[in-house]
Order: structure tokens, then sequence, then C-alpha cells
């Protein structure tokens, strides 16, 4: 049995932090790291039949085109990434009653759905990018055993590259979902890895008042490659879903519209289209 010290339940049986119970949450979920966006999404749903929100996790369920859609909010980061994957996966792989892991595991389909800045000249504003892989910076998932779902290739390739300080910890890379890629692809998505920080200013190698560990990181992420892949962007959640999801038996994907263009310091004239239509893209795709 699971103590109540590990899996801790609010007085009304639900989850912690979520706020949730089992049956809050559809089979498909979509993550967005703004409370404010879950709704940018859920407006367009033909119906809405449950919705919550604890601190920065807000979440929604309901129909669209006839298919049952849950959508929420991560917060920032991949620390809030290790609190939402584990609570969602006790929603549905532990009897929260008897606090025992069920004998029939099920697996949930996670899409990410954000906003980012493009590494690469070839990926323009407005296109979207398909995370390939997740290459964690931050650490977090060393936390679990996850020998048996990283790329150990790709890591040791990066580490050389960049002349990784492994005083800040080994990078990990995982995969995304291939059932997940397949329903999702197109001509009109890029592919490569996306980098994850475990901060916003010194780990994405800006500078403030504090010197940085290796000031020339950025640039070296930049002309990354292995095989035909390319680190195309920059930020806090994917490689955290994309690790958790894997060693917890879960589909996950993580989908960016491209905002920003750093190689050619480019911006887009009307980013709010973009990700409309990165939303609207994904939805079609869940509801077929």
């Amino acid at each position: 049995m699971i103590q109540s010290s590990e899996l801790i339940l609010n007085p009304d049986g639900s989850v912690y932090h979520l706020n949730l119970k089992p049956e809050h949450i559809a089979h498909d979920i979509i993550f967005v790291g703004d409370q404010n966006r879950v709704e940018k999404i859920t407006q367009f749903f033909d119906s809405i039949e449950f919705s919550t929100q604890k601190r920065e996790f807000k979440t929604q369920t309901g129909i669209f085109k006839g298919k049952r859609i849950t959508v929420m909010s991560t917060g920032i980061g991949p620390d809030n990434i290790d609190i939402v994957m584990n609570e969602l996966d006790a929603l549905v792989n532990i009897d929260l009653k008897t606090r025992q892991p069920k004998e029939n595991l099920t697996s949930l389909n996670i899409i990410r759905i954000g906003t980012s800045g493009s590494l690469q000249a070839d990926i323009p504003v407005d296109s979207f990018v398909l995370s390939k892989f997740g290459l964690g910076l931050d650490n977090m998932l060393r936390s679990y055993l996850i020998d048996e779902v990283s790329n150990i290739e790709i890591e040791d390739a990066f580490v050389k590259h960049t002349n990784w300080d492994l005083r800040k910890g080994k990078p990990y890379v995982i995969s995304c979902s291939s059932t997940l890629e397949k329903m999702i692809e197109s001509d009109k998505m890029h592919k490569g890895i996306t980098a994850t920080a475990g901060g916003f200013y010194g780990p994405q190698g800006r500078v403030l008042r504090l010197n940085i560990q290796d000031e020339k990181l950025n640039s070296k992420m930049d002309n990354f490659e292995f095989g035909d892949h390319q680190i195309t962007n920059l930020e806090m959640e994917t490689a955290a879903i994309y690790g958790l999801s894997a060693i917890l038996g879960h589909n996950a994907l993580s989908l960016n519209a491209i905002i920003a263009n750093r190689a050619s310091g480019t911006f887009s004239d009307d980013p709010y289209k973009a990700v409309d239509e990165l939303i609207a893209y994904t939805l079609d795709k869940l509801s077929k």
C-alpha cells in the first residue's frame, strides 16, 4: 500500500496539487504552460463538462467533435511537470481507495502545445516544430531510473560537443511517442531536438547581474547536430514530459508554434494567429 505521505489526497479524495479525481480527466490530454491558455483551446469545444483550478494547475474537460479531451495548464518548469505527470498517472493507474497500483495499466495521450523561438535560420516564424527528442538540461529526471528510455548516444555526443560540465549533472535525451508522431505529423511540421532548461535566466544563457557557468553554451547548442537532427528550440518542459511519460508508459508529444527566429532576428507579425492555427490543427488530428 502506498502511504499517505507519498500519495497525498485532499479531503474529497482528489489528488493533492491538481485537485482532480479519476472521472475528471479524458484519455487524451493537452498541456499548456499558462493557465490563461486553457480557454484559448476549450473555446473551440462543443461543451465543457468539468472545470477546476488549484494554484497554477487549471483543468477543463469537454467534448470536441464527439471526442472527450482534457486541457490542463502545467505552469513553468520541470519541477511542475514532475507533479503533473505523477498525479495524472496516479489518477489512472493507482486505485486511490486501496492505494494499490492497478493490475491493468492505462496509457494516456499527452500533447503539449506551446510557443517558442527557433534557433535555426531554416525554421521560419509562423511555422510549427514537432519535438522528435527532448534534451533535458535540468537534471530533474535523473532522480528516476531512466537508462532504458534515454538515448545515450545523443547524450554523449552533446556532452562532448559542448564540453558540458558534469557538475551540473548529465543531460538526458528522450524520444517522443512514435504513435503520436505518426498521428500529428505533416509537411507543415519541422522536426528536431527541443532543449529543456531548468530555469529562465542563467540556465538559458541570459545574463542580468550574475555571471553564468558557460557563456558560449547557446552558440554551441545552435550548431549541435546528431544525424539529421539539430536543436530547434529552447524551453522548460518538453524533456521532462517525454521522460516521465516514457517511464510511466504514456504517449507524449510536444508541438510549438514558432513566433520568433533568433538566427534571422525576425518576429511573427501575428503570433496569436500562429498559435490558433496550431491549436486548430491539433484538435482536428485528435478528433479523428
